[in-house]
């Protein structure tokens, strides 16, 4: 499916982002636009910024354009400007997210080369530390400037599955760099002697949640320098599980279509959930260091007898809301 991308005027570009430091992931966000053109299906940024004002603007609705649209990017082309403007004007400084909701290395962002505009506009302003967050190998093309502030800098590439299922993330992530790229690009940051971190998210069921494949992605982070592991179980918000469902089943993934199709009733999805965590758990203390873990837990969906389950055991989880 080809991406429509269409244009947005952000009204800042650092913001405050109680909820990701509830995370431990940053104080401060930066974000592109409201909607990323890696096109992933599972996606639930829609969600989260359905009451925008740009979604209620006649031409937009006329075209039935709507946050949860499929095959569209919005974009702000002009957003490094407004961070270089708030890195500069802000008293308060502390750790930025780049990026929370969108992609700063996506397609129609690199058009605009915004993930290294943004980078330089954050750290050449003291008091600023920026963690990276992408799905795209690109970001190597910008390793020269993280080197320059590499004590300030956390690199992170996601990773959804292990490199045996590439086929299928090339379908629910149809834009993102393949899982070997995305491998690669954390390995020539560890080269390189650049700071990283883990992130496993979402690990879907048939797709990247088995315990071997959490094994192998475990000691693949900690072995690339890995100073701490975050993780976290797909978001069921939204209808990013139907079209992941909808995607698999269309290219003829059936037994993965079926185990995303069961989730998403929401006493399976918490069954999931405690699973993942158990394994997640498992995994990281035979490999890594527990303390470094952070599970991130919405427990809203949860049955009252997981729920009780993983608060029983509940290193390395990070409960939200």
């Amino acid at each position: 499916m080809e991406t429509k991308v269409f244009e947005v005027k952000m009204k800042s570009g650092i913001r405050r982002t109680p909820e990701f430091e509830k995370k431990g992931l940053a104080g401060y966000a930066v974000n592109v636009g409201l909607r990323c053109g890696h096109g992933c299906e599972y996606c639930s940024t829609g969600a989260s910024v359905r009451t925008h004002e740009w979604f209620r603007r006649k031409p937009i609705k006329e075209q039935k354009i709507t946050s949860f649209t499929r095959g569209i990017a919005v974009i702000d082309p002009n957003i490094a400007e407004k961070v270089s403007h708030d890195a500069k004007r802000r008293r308060k400084r502390g750790l930025v997210e780049v990026c929370t909701t969108t992609d700063a290395w996506s397609p129609e962002a690199r058009k605009h080369d915004l993930g290294r505009k943004i980078l330089k506009a954050i750290l050449e302003q003291p008091g600023w530390n920026v963690r990276v967050l992408t799905k795209s190998a690109h970001v190597v093309n910008d390793f020269d400037v993280i080197s320059q502030y590499r004590d300030r800098v956390q690199v992170g590439i996601s990773l959804t599955a292990t490199p045996d299922k590439s086929d299928v993330c090339g379908i629910i992530e149809p834009n993102a760099s393949s899982i070997p790229e995305r491998m690669e690009a954390i390995r020539e940051a560890n080269k390189q002697g650049l700071r990283t971190y883990g992130m496993l998210c979402p690990l879907l069921p048939s797709i990247g949640n088995s315990p071997d494949q959490i094994n192998e992605m475990v000691k693949f982070v900690v072995d690339c320098g890995a100073e701490e592991l975050f993780a976290e179980s797909v978001n069921p918000r939204g209808s990013g599980l139907k079209n992941t469902q909808e995607a698999l089943a269309a290219h003829g993934y059936k037994a993965e279509a079926v185990a995303v199709k069961e989730i998403r009733k929401t006493a399976n999805w918490s069954i999931y959930t405690r699973q993942l965590i158990a394994d997640l758990q498992q995994s990281v203390r035979e490999h890594f260091d527990i303390g470094k873990l952070r599970i991130l837990l919405y427990p809203s969906n949860l049955a009252p007898e997981d729920e009780k389950s993983i608060r029983e055991n509940d290193e390395g989880v990070v409960w939200l809301g």
